[in-house]
């Protein structure tokens, strides 16, 4: 190969790198406004995810038959506690059938973090969540910015590093 035929290469090079980096950084600014919705609480009426722009937001989707969303729950409840006082907040959409006592589910464990029954799969649907669970991180002015599926040992950590970069935004 020829000096001239090498560089020609280098140069396609440079130019593919920089077409990635460009649509890298045109994907990553065009952040998706989540889409508001109103479902019912387990607990406290209707509640509307409008209500919670302001703070950064984990919406997270589960379901009493995931074994991983079980696991999951208190690891949420240490998320809110921790960095509730900094503008943070979950709220766990359900997303069973009406023939599932979901509040008889959620008596072993002692949540504060609002429940919210998606009964009709709207919202998940909405949100285009595929795995169990599902959680999708809202900035405080109500940008997806991270979705995460699935749950396993180590994700919390994933968790706090997504929760203090929003936070400090």
């Amino acid at each position: 190969m020829t000096i001239s035929v090498i560089w020609q290469k280098v140069l396609k090079l440079k130019r593919l790198c920089v077409f990635v980096l460009l649509m890298g950084v045109s994907i990553a600014s065009a952040a998706q406004q989540a889409s508001d919705f109103a479902l019912r609480s387990v607990s406290d009426g209707n509640i509307r995810l409008s209500e919670y722009y302001g703070d950064v937001v984990m919406l997270n989707f589960w379901a009493t038959w995931c074994g991983p969303c079980k696991q999951e729950l208190p690891v949420l409840e240490s998320l809110q506690k921790k960095f509730q006082r900094a503008g943070f907040t979950v709220l766990a959409v359900n997303v069973d059938s009406e023939d599932v006592d979901v509040p008889g589910y959620l008596k072993e464990f002692d949540l504060s973090y609002p429940v919210l029954l998606d009964q009709s799969h709207s919202v998940v649907k909405e949100y285009n969540i595929r795995a169990m669970p599902g959680s999708v991180f809202l900035s405080r002015d109500g940008e997806v910015r991270h979705v995460h599926l699935g749950y396993q040992d180590g994700d919390q950590s994933k968790y706090e590093q997504i929760i203090e970069a929003l936070l400090k935004e």
